[in-house]
């Protein structure tokens, strides 16, 4: 067929009107999204440190999404009856988990899980990252990450650190001091930083690798003494405060964070809304604050550096959990 100049014209007319259709259309599983309430499901128990940010990070979102965003705690099973119950969810942007550093450490602890943590899953953030301090009793006298090494090695298995649970923050991030300071300490584990930090205010427990939440304002107090934050670098809430590694340990570096999923199949549009929302959350004046109290650093990265996150966080505790050989209560 001869393709003459009113057959060109009609083909250039066609193109364009294909590209601003494109351009300007929304696509079915954008359109309408949100218009109902949207649910965080929470894996612990009211008032935590997880508990604070979701509701912090629901607050901020609703304002952006233009509906109500709820925040759903299902404590159980070291985070496993949460995590399943979004696992499981319909994949509409309707339902969304607060991942943290469990995520991360249950795959090495369990036996098996009732889900994939990778396969089941959707990343749709990393809202911000958070580390722990080394802390002891104002009285002891060790006042710094050497002395510490120095005691313990002095008479190994003699000094015990607390945690608040086999696979939390505070008892990896003690196995991984153990593993890579060359020293021995006796775990203690408690069913929470409080009745762990009453002890080492007390004296029957000589450490603690301990929350920013937890101790922030018994530091302020003089009832605990700071040696240094477990992040890889200096935080601006604790200037003055060395990093472990700066301290005398080199390579150390124990985070905590918190990250957004979705179900796994969640349209690529739905993430990707949720994910500039979460981005504009973290910039608020609340955000601000809470991260000055909460010891946090604000992130809202995009989906694939949730996943590569993820993904080294788990291999980095894997070793950890598998060379200290720790086993689930």
């Amino acid at each position: 067929m001869p393709f003459g100049p009113k057959t060109k014209t009609a083909s250039v007319l066609f193109a364009l009107a294909a590209f601003w259709l494109s351009a300007f259309s929304v696509s079915p599983a954008l359109a309408g999204y949100p218009d109902r309430i949207v649910r965080i499901v929470v894996p612990f128990a009211p008032g935590g440190g997880t508990d604070v940010v979701a509701r912090t990070l629901a607050q901020e979102l609703a304002k952006d999404l233009g509906v109500s965003v709820v925040v759903e705690n299902k404590p159980g099973a070291g985070t496993i009856i949460g995590t399943q119950a979004v696992a499981t969810s319909e994949p509409d942007g309707y339902t969304l988990l607060m991942g943290t550093f469990a995520n991360a450490v249950n795959p090495s602890l369990k036996a098996s899980l009732p889900y994939d943590p990778h396969k089941d899953f959707a990343a749709v953030a990393l809202v911000a990252r958070s580390f722990n301090i080394v802390v002891v009793n104002p009285k002891s006298p060790i006042r710094s990450i050497a002395d510490l090494i120095a005691a313990a090695k002095a008479d190994p298995g003699k000094l015990s650190y607390g945690t608040y649970g086999t696979g939390t923050s505070a008892h990896l991030a003690g196995e991984l001091f153990k593993n890579l300071a060359k020293v021995d300490l006796t775990t203690v584990p408690y069913k929470g930083a409080a009745p762990g930090i009453t002890d080492l205010i007390g004296g029957q427990i000589q450490v603690m690798f301990t929350t920013v939440a937890s101790a922030a304002s018994l530091i302020q107090a003089g009832q605990l003494r700071a040696l240094a934050v477990t992040s890889a670098q200096r935080s601006p809430a604790f200037p003055d405060l060395p990093t472990v590694a700066e301290a005398g340990v080199p390579g150390y570096e124990a985070e905590s964070w918190y990250g957004l999923f979705a179900p796994a199949k969640t349209p690529k549009d739905v993430i990707d809304r949720l994910n500039k929302s979460a981005a504009a959350a973290v910039q608020s004046e609340v955000f601000k604050k809470l991260a000055v109290n909460e010891g946090l650093v604000m992130v809202a990265s995009p989906p694939e550096e949730l996943d590569r996150y993820f993904s080294s966080e788990e291999e980095r505790w894997r070793k950890v959990i598998r060379d200290a050989g720790v086993k689930e209560d």
